[in-house]
């Protein structure tokens, strides 16, 4: 059984930074899933896939998973590249290329 550890990215949908300040434990799925022949919904026999572990740091969520004997990955979150814009800047005079609708 096997976790990984990791910070979740803000999702598409907001410009917020919503739910990504916690670090989070998962387990990867031990068994694929399988789409059930009636509903064409997909089942699994992985209970461990329905846990999801949510933790203020990640020494926290490593020291729960050392102390429950859990092997476990780390990723460390990537720092967004910021693009530091004014509105101010489509009217400039210095444009590299002439502002039109």
């Amino acid at each position: 059984m096997l976790a990984r550890i990791f910070r979740p990215a803000k999702t598409a949908m907001q410009s917020g930074k919503a739910k990504t300040k916690d670090w989070v434990l998962e387990f990867a799925p031990a068994s694929a899933r399988k789409a059930d022949p009636l509903m064409g919904w997909t089942q699994s026999t992985d209970m461990d896939g329905q846990v999801r572990l949510k933790f203020e740091t990640r020494d926290e969520a490593v020291a729960y998973a050392q102390k429950h004997g859990v092997a476990f990955q780390l990723f460390e979150p990537k720092t967004p590249k910021r693009i530091i814009k004014a509105y101010a800047d489509n009217f400039a005079s210095n444009r590299k290329f002439p502002w039109t609708h």
